[in-house]
């Protein structure tokens, strides 16, 4: 048995995962700096590493998933100043964004989420650390790495030193040693937050941060550090730089997600082409918006389209239906108990192993539920092969966060729950009117309630068990 190989940035191959603890993984995620609210490729990695963790559950880890969040920086600190109100309230304010975007798309909560602001203590440590072991300095109230005392500085993304570009990360270049190095602490200016050091009040530079909460949370050394692609250089590059220069083994493997496009170009708000969470989810479910962003695999570029979106919800919607047709079999609903047999397919799993290989694993899926749909089709098909096949389909479906009687995709019609069972409610009305319309032989006002439902994008099918309903997908309705 291979088990799991997963693409290392930092060797730029596929390495067998040797977890440092036997039977346990810990993983840090660089999360949000949270200057603004989440467009779609902020989420993109959250959902790709939710993905990961799920499968190194599925396979007997115990995992300890740690994502961050930057609470003070000076874009925050900018969009602070320019609606008049506290750095921390901006922060405040898109941290919660943040927090139910992750939670609109079925991420599982991390372990611990660290704020920069509340870890200025391990900061300073390691700032100590670093000046005791010359490789770092304290000039004029600032902090800064030496990069010249690294010798493998630019490893992670191939670059020579002699090619680095200066670090534009200060106001004023000239306390510097080398314009290459980089801040890990900056001196307070008038108005701006500050903590107390040994080398005056300042605030943190963005790099220092994630080896602190790092090492506080995971060790001197740990498994995996995920992150986007864009993260590479400089910030990983200058993590893996201060956090092996004070002696600690920092993580053992590189993971980093592609970007999220439009037009060819990486999603970000200063192209003015961000697309919101918030409002994609008016336009498809938050379980068909994570199943778009699940589907490719993780290291490729995404390019977003209302047509790819519309593709994947339709897509999502077939895989759905077996799932709620064949658990009407066995007397199932969203959201109840059930006990299928949780075993995944020897191809899925195969898919899974070989660096996160979801649009292989997808193909086994389809696979597997157009046999189930076979099964259905043939109306007497045995309850045990339906129960198996209905196992695999659900068990695939867990470790990519999409299973269809999940609680959390009960009532996904849309971003509110009361607006979910008022439908419900008035959708269950008109079957109760058609099925009386039947039971008189009224064919003409049956058929009438069912073209009316459909006209309004939802779909009425007859089952053994009663008439079951669904939403269309985008196109599908007689609009």
């Amino acid at each position: 048995m291979v088990g799991l190989r997963l693409h290392d940035t930092a060797t730029r191959s596929l390495r067998s995962f040797e977890p440092l603890v036997p039977g346990r993984a810990g993983i840090y995620l660089c999360g949000a700096t949270v200057q603004a609210p989440p467009h779609v490729g902020h989420v993109r990695s959250q959902v790709a590493f939710d993905v990961l963790r799920r499968w190194l559950a599925r396979s007997g880890y115990d995992v300890t998933f740690v994502r961050n969040v930057t609470d003070i920086d000076d874009k925050i600190l900018r969009r602070g100043a320019e609606e008049g109100v506290p750095y921390w309230a901006v922060a405040a304010r898109n941290e919660r964004a943040f927090e139910h975007a992750y939670e609109l798309l079925g991420c599982l909560p991390p372990t611990v989420t660290p704020r920069a602001t509340g870890h200025v203590t391990e900061m300073v440590e390691l700032m100590d650390r670093l000046i005791d072991r010359g490789s770092a300095y304290a000039a004029g109230g600032d902090v800064y790495f030496d990069v010249r005392s690294y010798a493998d500085y630019g490893a992670l993304s191939g670059q020579r030193l002699d090619d680095v570009q200066p670090a534009a990360d200060t106001d004023v270049e000239t306390c510097k040693h080398d314009p290459r190095d980089f801040t890990l602490w900056k001196s307070a200016k008038p108005g701006e937050p500050s903590w107390p050091t040994p080398w005056g009040r300042g605030r943190p530079g963005w790099h220092l941060e994630c080896s602190a909460m790092a090492r506080t949370y995971l060790g001197a050394e740990f498994d995996i550090h995920c992150g986007g692609m864009d993260l590479v250089f400089p910030h990983h590059e200058n993590e893996i730089a201060q956090s092996k220069a004070a002696g600690d083994g920092f993580a053992r493997y590189w993971l980093h997600n592609g970007w999220v496009t439009t037009a060819g170009e990486k999603m970000s708000k200063s192209l003015g082409n961000s697309l919101l969470v918030t409002e994609v989810v008016k336009r498809v479910r938050p379980v068909e918006l994570r199943f778009y962003l699940a589907g490719a695999h993780y290291r490729s570029h995404q390019e977003y389209s209302e047509e790819a979106l519309r593709e994947a919800a339709a897509a999502y919607g077939r895989l759905e239906g077996f799932v709620l047709r064949a658990s009407e079999r066995f007397g199932v609903r969203p959201g109840g108990s059930y006990a299928f047999v949780d075993r995944v397919p020897e191809a899925f799993a195969a898919a899974m192993d070989d660096d996160l290989g979801v649009p292989a694993a997808l193909a086994v899926l389809h696979d597997t539920v157009r046999e189930g749909n076979k099964l259905l089709a043939e109306g007497g098909a045995d309850d045990d092969e339906l129960g198996n096949v209905l196992g695999a389909v659900v068990a695939m479906l867990d470790v990519l966060g999409l299973n269809p009687l999940d609680p959390q995709w009960a009532t996904s019609g849309g971003s509110d729950d009361r607006l979910v069972s008022a439908v419900d409610a008035l959708v269950a009305l008109a079957l109760e009117q058609r099925q009386a319309a039947r039971a008189r032989k009224d064919w003409a006002s049956a058929d009438a309630v069912r073209d009316r439902l459909a006209a309004a994008g939802i779909l009425v099918e007859d089952t053994p068990t009663g008439a079951r309903w669904s939403l269309a997908a985008a196109g599908e309705n007689g609009s």
